[in-house]
């Protein structure tokens, strides 16, 4: 059984989590610890004793650890792949590039813990000097989400500890396996004990009590619109920091100039890569009506040749769902695009392998109505909508009429419409002739509406949620 990591040490918790892979449903991925009140009361006061050591602790302490962390998973990353795509689904591939992009967040930020700027002013008045600084917010508790279950909690705790912060960090129940090899690695770093914690275990017991404990001063928590909300009413009712990233009915907009080759492209990997399970895929295609016959045509060609299967499988492009709610889920919105009218081109079936696993053929649905239920709503899997669009103005409207404002895509040969559309698409970040899900590490990710509350994640712009401004004066 792997363990709780507390204090610098290995703890037992409340309960036994058995993970089981969603390519295989009689492999058992591994048995995790899940915490209780009590670990989670031992963890909060670790992480509150180690804060005041850790934030006045050198620069190049924080490098050095960072570093090394980044330095061992990336020589495992192939490992580490392994055992994410067993336990998410993600295919082989996919797995290890996520690993990789965790190794390189941890060294970024052990070159950022070495660029902690501030400004040195003048004063309005004669003989007095102003400093302007940035000091850590003290514990920070991490809530993250399955669909990432490395990368994620490393673009959030890299920044926490890089800026001085202690860390409590809670994966998803459902892939509690990265999170613990992450904390493995992180426990021989170097790190003080108290400075990184790991508690596993179900939100309703561990992420409601960082959420509302007074001693951990602010929650980074990447998920679902319900499960944030509440979340921020919790942080809001005791004034804790709180960011929060929670989702996204991403548009890519099709013109009837564009590269037919790259659009189909940029909506095949946007809308069913990773099985269509991330925050930032292009789940509505809005298509130019001269140019719509063509792309829904190339598209269906193209799920015609995709593979569906284990995602340790050589040769596969789409693994399994997560899990059985998450199909569920999806095959229940399906269903609804159906008796809704909207016409289904491609898929939408549950599918038969050589192992029983939640394998799901993607599902294309075509002439559908911006109003509709599954046009609208999050769905997280495999399933995209096309809608047509009468020409750019239109496709740009409905490309806006979302309650959601993370990512938006264009696919245009056009400067003047590329340009225009960066300008005016109300999402937090814009892709042009590029599926929407594909992020760089080292730059703001984030978006507007319901996406995303508080400050920008990763690159530079996360120093500005892990720290606070001092305002210092000395008289000359």
């Amino acid at each position: 059984m792997k363990q709780l990591y507390i204090n610098g040490s290995w703890h037992d918790g409340a309960n036994l989590t058995v993970t089981h892979s969603p390519s295989d449903l009689g492999e058992v991925v591994g048995e995790y610890a899940s915490a209780g009140i009590e670990q989670v009361e031992l963890a909060i006061a670790a992480a509150r004793d180690a804060a005041e050591g850790w934030r006045n602790s050198g620069v190049q302490q924080r490098a050095d650890a960072l570093d090394k962390i980044g330095t061992e998973i990336n020589e495992r990353k192939t490992e580490l792949g392994s055992l994410l795509a067993r336990e998410e689904g993600k295919t082989l591939p996919e797995a290890i590039g996520e690993v990789g992009r965790a190794a390189a967040i941890f060294k970024f930020f052990a070159q950022e813990a070495l660029r902690i700027r501030g400004d040195k002013l003048a004063s309005v008045r004669p003989s007095v000097d102003v400093d302007v600084t940035r000091e850590p917010v003290g514990v920070v508790g991490i809530i993250a989400p399955w669909n990432f279950p490395i990368a994620i909690p490393a673009w959030k705790a890299a920044p926490a500890l890089a800026y001085g912060n202690t860390v409590i960090l809670k994966p998803a129940e459902l892939v509690p396996g990265c999170s613990w090899a992450m904390a493995e690695i992180i426990s021989r770093s170097g790190l003080p004990a108290g400075v990184f914690n790991l508690l596993s275990g179900p939100g309703r017991i561990v992420g409601e009590a960082l959420s509302k404990d007074n001693r951990v001063d602010a929650i980074s928590f990447t998920g679902s619109v319900s499960t944030g909300s509440r979340v921020l009413a919790a942080c809001a009712a005791r004034r804790a920091k709180v960011q929060l990233e929670m989702g996204g009915k991403n548009p890519l907009v099709i013109l009837a100039d564009a590269d037919l080759d790259v659009a189909v492209n940029a909506a095949i990997q946007g809308s069913f890569f990773s099985t269509g399970q991330r925050c930032t895929a292009s789940s509505r295609l809005i298509v130019e009506e001269k140019i719509y016959p063509a792309f829904v045509a190339a598209m269906i060609d193209k799920l015609k040749s995709l593979k569906v299967g284990h995602a340790l499988q050589a040769g596969i492009d789409i693994g399994p769902v997560v899990d059985k709610s998450q199909l569920d889920q999806d095959l229940r919105y399906i269903q609804i695009a159906k008796d809704e009218g909207a016409k289904l081109a491609f898929g939408g079936e549950r599918l038969s392998r050589d192992t029983d696993g939640y394998f799901l053929n993607p599902a294309l649905f075509v002439d559908c109505d911006p109003a509709m239920q599954h046009t609208r709503e999050e769905i997280f899997g495999p399933v995209a909508s096309v809608i047509p669009a009468k020409n750019y103005e239109h496709a740009l409207q409905l490309a806006n009429d979302t309650e959601f404002g993370l990512t938006a895509g264009i696919c245009t040969t056009s400067l003047k419409y590329a340009t225009h559309f960066k300008r005016h698409a109300r999402a937090g970040m814009v892709m042009v002739n590029l599926p929407t899900a594909g992020v760089d590490y080292h730059v703001p990710f984030g978006g507007s509406k319901s996406s995303s509350y508080g400050a920008r994640e990763q690159g530079s712009a996360a120093v500005e949620f892990f720290t606070t401004m001092k305002t210092s004066y000395t008289g000359c």
